[in-house]
Formats: C-alpha cells, structure tokens, sequence
C-alpha cells in the first residue's frame, strides 16, 4: 500500500495537482522565442530556433528563406498558440495555431492551422519543420520573398508580381476604397489588404481550394459571409491570370466589388443570403460606371430574351464556382438587378438599411421576410413578382 502512495505521489505530486509537463512547456518557450525573433527582425535568433542546422523549413523553403520572404511584411503581432503535442523520445510534432496582424491594417488577427515538427537536441528542442496543418490555407509569404507597395488606402502584398504591376492594384484599390466608403458609409476601416501571388495555382494556395474552382474567378475576400460581428482581418486575393485579361473598367469593378466586401463585412453573416451580398458589391462596384442593365447582365438579357424569367431569386448553390458558367453568370446578375431596383425604387439609404437588417438578423430563417417588411414594407412574393417585372422591363 505504501509503494503504491508513492508511485501516485510521484505522478499527481503534493495535494493531487497533476505533473507539470515540462516538455511542453520547453516547446512552448521556443516558439515564444520564434515569435519574438520574427516581430523585432531578428534573423539569428529566429534560425536559432530551428537548431545548428537551420532545419526549419515550411513547405520545402529553408528557414533563412521563410524569414527572408517574410521580413518585408509590417507585422504589428505574430504568435503561436500550442494546442498539441506528441512526442516520442527527442522527436516531437506539434499542432499550433498561428495568430499575426498586419501594422495599421488589422483589427483582428488573421489565423493559420500549422503542423510543427521538433527535435531535441542537447536538452533543448528546436523547431524542424513549419508547415500548414492538413487542408489548411498556405500564407502568402511561402510563396515567395513578399514585395510590399503602400498606397492611400491600401497595402499590395505581392509575389513573383513587378513592383510596378503591384502599384497597378494599389491605385485601383485607393479608387476603390473612397467610392464604397460614399455608398456605404464610413462605418468601417476604410483601407483593405490586397494578396497578388504569382499564379492561379498560387491564389488556390491561399485559399486552401483546387485550382479549378477559380480559374475564371478574378479575385475573392476572404471572411466575407459567416460573421461574428468582430471584424476580421480580410483579405483581397487576386486570381492574376484572370484579371490580367479584363480591361481597365472590369479591373477596376472588380477591386470596388471585393472592397465592398470587406466594407460590409460586420453586416455579413449566415443570415445574409448570396443574391444579396454579391449583388450589393456588384452594384456598388458598377456605380457610376455608365454601363446599362444590357451591358452589366447579358447572360440574363438572353435568358429573358428567350422566355425564361427566373422564378425565383437565385440560390446560394447557384452562386457556386464549380457549377455551369451560365448559371453562375445569371446569379450575379440578378443580385444585382434586386440591389439595383432596390436603390431605384426606394432610394439608396433604403437599400444599405436593408442590408444591415437582413445580416443582424443573425439567422437566416425570416432574415429577408423580416427586412423585407420593416425596412421596405413589402412581402417576399411582392418583392419577387417586382423584381421579375424588372428585369424583363430592363432587359426584354
């Protein structure tokens, strides 16, 4: 009985608090120490930390290079959160949550899953390998040595991209920010961050998806529907090889469409339905561009010119990138002509209240119904058969 008080002694130690792991606490201290080097700039103390050799590489990149890549990025934070260790003797790998805010730019942290690997040597163990955990998203600076263009309301962060092809973006962006700013109101940042990779392999990267599902895809906001209230840090990631081909207007509706994503991004939650957040960026997007309903939504001109009314306001399924072209085309374009018929009929300010009353519903369930009555006092089948009416107006 007595051996076995001791043996329990020594696991559970004095008045039955459980043994402290010194291991992970040992784990934990170096990626402090990694953080740390990586915030204040300092290169030998962030090698350091991946051992005498250097080690730690993320995805085939050498620590000197995915520091190197990243030094150039203004960091305002960068930490690790240690959320499970599984160790075998000196070989250790680790699932950790990183956390970093861009300088000036970021109200919130953007987040990455990472899957570590460590090796103790001499006592002390050291971070070997650094890489995203399972499908997770790669960050930009594994790409590449991460260029950085500042303009007045935006910050380009580029890869294999000419510096003068970033400045490019950042001027679209600085047009972009001010025309949301007068459609929406000034109830958020007023700046967006813009990721330029190299390719269209490398925007599927970022994104932790195929490649296929964005080929035709010019570029997209990360964060822009399921929100908390709690503005996160989004993110504009450009599809290069699809933009390089669009002339200077569609660059530029682009840039003022995924800038109005960020901008009502506190006011885009699951209760928001797709018609209404694309269609409201799309509006903003061709404000003051001249173009006619014909010229913004031909697919749904031939379809109307055929006989075939939509029945319905589209689906979010219809909003998918993998599903048909078309189909994908007419969705975009009906959201936009029920924002756009919204603005016309009952006045701009109308439509932003409407926006915010749909999304702080919180639930989709009666989001629109209940918007729909109190900020337009109309019924769903009402505001349908309108819209319906509308576009064949507009279009047929």
């Amino acid at each position: 009985m007595a051996g076995c008080a001791l043996l329990l002694a020594g696991l559970v130690g004095c008045g039955g608090a459980p043994a402290r792991d010194t291991q992970t606490d040992a784990v934990r201290q170096v990626l402090d120490r990694r953080a740390t080097a990586v915030l204040d700039g300092d290169r030998s103390e962030f090698l350091a930390t991946g051992g005498p050799s250097h080690g730690a590489a993320v995805a085939g990149v050498t620590g000197a290079a995915q520091f190197d890549n990243l030094r150039a990025v203004p960091l305002a934070a960068w930490s690790y959160r240690l959320t499970a260790l599984h160790r075998t003797g000196d070989r250790a790998t680790a699932d950790a949550e990183l956390r970093y805010r861009i300088k000036g730019y970021d109200r919130a942290p953007v987040t990455a899953a990472r899957a570590l690997g460590l090796a103790r040597t001499g006592g002390r163990w050291y971070v070997t390998s650094d890489r995203p955990a399972g499908k997770a998203s790669r960050q930009l600076w594994e790409q590449g040595p991460v260029e950085v263009v500042m303009g007045a309301h935006s910050l380009v962060l580029g890869v294999g991209q000419p510096r003068d092809v970033l400045r490019g973006y950042a001027d679209l962006a600085d047009r972009a920010v001010p025309a949301v700013t007068r459609a929406w109101g000034t109830d958020w940042p007023g700046h967006v961050v813009v990721l330029v990779p190299r390719s269209l392999q490398d925007m599927a990267g970022l994104l932790g998806a195929p490649a296929s599902g964005y080929r035709g895809i010019a570029a997209v906001t990360t964060g822009e529907a399921g929100g908390t209230g709690t503005t996160p840090a989004d993110r504009i990631i450009v599809n290069p090889e699809a933009y390089a081909v669009l002339g200077d207007l569609g660059k530029q509706v682009v840039l003022s469409h995924e800038t109005t994503h960020v901008a009502t991004r506190a006011h885009t939650t699951p209760a928001t339905p797709l018609w209404l957040s694309e269609g409201y960026a799309d509006w903003v997007g061709y404000l003051g561009s001249g173009r006619t309903p014909a010229q913004v939504a031909p697919e749904l001109g031939r379809s109307i010119a055929a006989g075939h009314v939509p029945a319905a306001l589209p689906s979010d399924t219809d909003f998918a990138f993998t599903g048909d072209a078309g189909q994908l085309a007419r969705a975009y374009e009906g959201g936009w002509m029920a924002c756009r018929m919204i603005a016309q009929r009952w006045g701009e300010a109308r439509l932003n209240a409407f926006y915010r009353a749909v999304g702080d519903h919180g639930r989709r369930a009666g989001a629109v119904e209940e918007a729909l009555a109190k900020v337009l006092r109309t019924t769903p089948e009402t505001f349908t058969r309108e819209w319906r009416a509308y576009m064949t107006a507009q279009l047929g």
